[in-house]
């Protein structure tokens, strides 16, 4: 019965060293994460994405195809 106590008291021991462990790690690596402002590049904050590509998007370019389409949906 001594032993199976002492044998508990142990892993709880062991099982909250490792908790310290694991949390100060955590921390450690949260601290020295490098942190962006908001919006600029990030993808984090309002909810608008922003890119830091240099090309320009086109998402129309007039053509004989477009104007059918337009066409039929007037």
């Amino acid at each position: 019965m001594a032993d199976e106590l002492n044998e508990r008291r142990n892993f709880i021991k062991r099982a909250g060293i490792a908790a310290t462990v694991v949390a100060g790690s955590v921390v450690a690596t949260a601290a020295t994460a490098e942190s962006q402002p908001r919006g600029a590049g990030s993808n984090a904050g309002s909810g608008v994405v922003t890119g830091t590509a240099k090309k320009k998007e086109i998402l129309y370019k007039k053509s004989a195809a477009w104007d059918k389409f337009y066409e039929a949906e007037k």
